[in-house]
């Protein structure tokens, strides 16, 4: 396994993260596909095993279930607490991110995941009805008080980015260390401004969604899984860029049967040829992660990482908010 630091932090995370969206009480509400707690704790523990590290949950995800199940396999593992780089995020909730609600859901999540403290805390989107002082102030009070120890943001456009960065800086509060945002071969729309912000305050990148929810690890565009039959939220993120997308799948096809690799190998090496931290794996199987550690190992060359980036064409917003919604 390999590891980094997030940001300019000393949290040292694996280069691979657990996706807790997978995790928790299945629901026609949420998502159907979902393991429960003993497999949950199956996957943990393998993950573990295999020194990963670092694992990242919501407060929305299944209502909640996702951060009890996490919480008790950590618990039913016995796996001291310094072991792990535990991530939440904050903002599909009443009040979204005003300090009321902040306050609030941060006791909640600690209570599930059953620990006296997050290493990150995430603003799940931008909140337009909350003014970034009131937001930024209570993430930095949340760190002075030794309940998170750095915090990020998720999804959302560059220019709000970097404007709760400014305000953060000019009031000595706490700055932002990672940004989970969606980037992967098939949606790259945050490399004009978001990427490029982070880095220019050295923020770590920590992309959701990094094969495409399962759409660049086989040839067709729909599989047998549960998941990709019954998820709404998938179908809205890739079906609008259907016909682009198949020829970048392709080719992702293609040189993983030149390097005799899987195309989930090929799709996360491109990532980390990105200078990508830590992509967020989602997966309901533990083969799935083992084949996405074999990704650390391999090295495209400049010529490859042109070829599968050269047919990509502008996509639609997916995952930033936009105001009028």
């Amino acid at each position: 396994m390999e590891y980094a630091f997030l940001g300019t932090t000393n949290i040292r995370v694996s280069k691979i993260c657990i996706g807790g969206m997978s995790f928790g009480q299945a629901s026609e509400q949420f998502h159907p596909w979902t393991l429960n707690q003993d497999s949950t704790t199956e996957i943990i523990e393998k993950a573990y095993d295999s020194g990963i590290n670092f694992i990242d949950t919501a407060n929305s995800y299944s209502n909640g279930t996702s951060e009890i199940y996490i919480g008790n396999a950590i618990k039913r593992l016995g796996i001291p607490r310094d072991k792990l780089v535990l991530a939440s995020k904050v903002y599909f909730n009443e009040g979204k991110l005003s300090k009321e609600a902040i306050l609030r859901e941060i006791e909640g999540t600690l209570s599930r995941l059953q620990t006296s403290y997050l290493d990150l805390y995430q603003i799940h989107r931008f909140d337009y009805h909350t003014p970034i002082e009131e937001t930024m102030e209570t993430l930095n009070f949340l760190i002075q008080s030794g309940k998170v120890r750095a915090i990020g943001a998720s999804a959302m456009f560059g220019y709000q980015f970097q404007n709760m960065q400014i305000v953060a800086q000019k009031n000595h509060w706490a700055t932002f260390q990672t940004m989970q945002n969606h980037y992967n071969l098939l949606y790259r729309e945050d490399e004009r401004e978001l990427i490029p912000i982070c880095q220019q305050y050295g923020v770590s990148l920590i992309p959701y969604s990094p094969l495409a929810g399962g759409h660049l690890t086989h040839p067709a565009w729909e599989s047998n899984s549960l998941r990709s039959k019954t998820d709404k939220v998938l179908k809205n993120k890739y079906d609008q860029a259907k016909e682009n997308d198949l020829e970048i799948i392709k080719r992702v096809e293609q040189m993983a049967q030149k390097y005799q690799r899987s195309m989930a190998q090929i799709a996360l090496a491109w990532l980390y040829s990105k200078k990508v931290t830590s992509p967020i794996v989602g997966a309901t199987s533990w083969h799935h992660f083992e084949d996405a550690i074999q990704a650390m190992n391999l090295k495209l060359t400049d010529e490859e990482i042109r070829s599968l980036e050269e047919l990509y064409e502008p996509h639609q917003i997916v995952g930033a908010i936009q105001k009028s919604e």
